[in-house]
């Protein structure tokens, strides 16, 4: 019996030390370099990565579900916003409708000319900027755009956000724009800007220097009564052929007493920015007939 248990104990022995010189072996041969995974690696992975697929795939879909509830408020939000603004928009367009039907039957009751009614009809000429003379005594700027473009001098000339300045020379290709930073009321050849607000018609002023300190441009003889404020958006009104009507020139950023009381000055922050320009317009107006 006593032997029996010494065979069991050394094959017990032998049995660990058998397994213990394998896993000794098998680390050596998964920690060595190699190009491919051995079998019990790839088992294992598979194995991990199946249950890591089981586990984090459901795991995954409810995150997603929530996030795309949380996506469905913002969109139903947005949509909503979008309703509103739709709204308004229909509600300002049949508006705009009818007065433009009303203003029709005035012209025809009035027996307007075509002149008079396509007076307003402006269209838009896209010129791409030349060059750009920085002097602080000739602030102009040259266009691609010439008298074989129908361009002619005293055209406005504007950007996207307002009014840049007026063509002053014209060649065949090019054409010269002076900007309304030039614009000074001791300069007998520089013409004021007759401008109202968008906000309010009863509005009136010229708009007739620029003050390169403040980088602002001055509005005068404005009455003492005129309800212009600040934040108002001041507009050309138009009683000019140099200047059509409706052209942005700047926001209101003080209102001031003249000197001597019975006038009041506008400080207008310009709209357009004078600077890195690429492309402009030129406002050409219906012809006068002859």
């Amino acid at each position: 019996m006593l032997k029996l248990f010494k065979l069991l104990g050394n094959k017990r022995l032998f049995v660990i030390l058998i397994a213990l010189v394998m896993f000794i072996a098998l680390m050596g041969f998964t920690l060595g370099p190699r190009a491919t995974l051995s079998w019990p690696e790839k088992f294992l992975r598979d194995t991990v990565g199946f249950v890591q697929n089981i586990i984090y795939k459901p795991a995954g879909y409810v995150a997603g579900l929530f996030k795309d509830i949380g996506n469905m408020r913002e969109i139903y939000e947005e949509n909503q916003r979008l309703k509103i603004a739709l709204a308004q928009y229909t509600r300002e367009k049949a508006k705009y409708n009818f007065i433009e039907e009303h203003n029709k039957q005035l012209e025809e009751d009035l027996k307007f000319t075509r002149a008079q009614k396509e007076r307003f009809n402006y269209t838009y000429h896209i010129a791409q900027v030349i060059s750009v003379n920085a002097d602080p005594v000739n602030k102009t700027l040259v266009i691609d755009l010439g008298e074989r473009d129908g361009v002619k001098v005293g055209q406005s000339v504007i950007s996207i956000k307002g009014m840049v300045g007026v063509i002053s020379h014209v060649s065949n290709f090019t054409s010269t724009v002076k900007l309304i930073t030039a614009m000074d009321a001791k300069d007998p050849n520089s013409n004021g800007i007759a401008a109202t607000s968008m906000n309010n018609h009863k509005t009136f002023g010229i708009v007739e220097s620029y003050d390169e300190a403040t980088q602002t441009l001055l509005m005068t003889q404005i009455k003492q009564d005129d309800p212009i404020k600040r934040g108002d958006t001041i507009v050309s009104l138009g009683d000019t052929d140099k200047y059509p009507r409706g052209l942005i020139i700047g926001e209101v950023v003080n209102v001031q007493e003249s000197k001597f009381g019975k006038t009041k000055t506008a400080t207008i922050k310009p709209a357009a920015e004078f600077q890195d320009w690429k492309q402009l317009f030129v406002v050409f107006t219906p012809e006068a007939p002859k």
